[in-house]
């Protein structure tokens, strides 16, 4: 079969197309023909060794794919190692899903609807009325969060982008307004994927009692030290957020899943699907990625 895997740490052109035998799965296992699998920015962390990944070198990226199972059933899937034509995926961690939802529709729910989700719920704890600041506002995550927001109540969600076209896109999506910094008035809520330079002024951005969650490093500038004293003085706080930190609760994949399935069926959240690259082409779609040159949800076609 034909997979996508590094056997070095770097940039995007460690990214090496090989042909591998299938994988056999286990007791409690599902042998899953890919359908499409989804590109995150944790992949390309994954890539040049910022992030931790599971096994050793050589690896294949990829977190999570739509596919067939032998059975005939069309699902979407946690996974390892889902750049590639066939992967195995635990039994847990396999929803049946219906023929009508669009691949990328269906991968833009699962990490990183689950990620706005609990950054919203888990870690934010959003209030009625609050107001809520995006990063990266047109990206996976920031596109289901300015909705998801609206969904859950929050009085303003104001958006912060990279560019004019990615600000269309979120007052499409519901967002109040685009923003820089500094703010006109206070948040309560920042959620910010990307560390470096927006995160020192997001915190003096808060008010009382606000929370910047921080949930990303996708400026691979890293996440400045945070002075307890100076967190005394704004009384605010930091939250730091990581996806399988939330995970690790009973109830906290499905019960989310299925409100946001039921949201979009009601058409009340639009997952922003972006590019489709082949799978052969995974270097481009990472290369696209880091350079700011996509929007919503990234998907590799086998």
């Amino acid at each position: 079969m034909l997979a996508i895997q590094f056997d070095c740490f770097g940039g995007p052109e460690v990214l090496t197309p090989v042909e591998l035998p299938p994988p056999v799965p286990g007791p409690e296992e599902v042998l899953i023909a890919v359908e499409a699998a989804g590109v995150n920015f944790a992949d390309t962390h994954q890539t040049d060794g910022s992030y931790p990944i599971a096994g050793s070198l050589p690896f294949i990226p990829g977190s999570e794919v739509v596919g067939r199972a032998p059975d005939g059933r069309r699902v979407l899937a946690r996974v390892t190692g889902g750049y590639a034509q066939q992967v195995v995926a635990r039994q847990s961690a396999v929803v049946e899903i219906p023929e009508e939802v669009p691949a990328a529709e269906a991968l833009a729910l699962l990490m990183q609807g689950l990620t706005a989700w609990h950054l919203l719920r888990t870690a934010a704890r959003l209030r009625e009325g609050e107001t809520v600041v995006v990063h990266a506002a047109a990206g996976g995550v920031g596109s289901l969060a300015v909705q998801l927001a609206r969904e859950f109540g929050a009085g303003r969600v104001l958006a912060q982008v990279s560019s004019r076209a990615k600000a269309e896109l979120a007052l499409r999506l519901g967002a109040d307004a685009v923003v820089e910094y500094p703010l006109e008035q206070k948040a309560d809520v920042v959620l910010d994927a990307g560390g470096g330079p927006l995160f020192g002024p997001a915190l003096h951005s808060l008010a009382p009692f606000g929370r910047l969650v921080t949930y990303g490093n996708a400026s691979r500038e890293g996440i400045p030290p945070v002075d307890p004293a100076l967190l005394h003085q704004l009384g605010a706080s930091v939250v730091g957020f990581r996806l399988r930190h939330a995970l690790a609760s009973p109830g906290a994949t499905s019960g989310p899943l299925k409100e946001l399935f039921g949201l979009v069926a009601e058409g009340r959240l639009k997952p922003v699907t972006g590019a489709s690259y082949p799978l052969t082409e995974a270097r481009r779609a990472h290369e696209d990625l880091l350079a700011r040159r996509t929007t919503g949800k990234v998907v590799l076609v086998p």
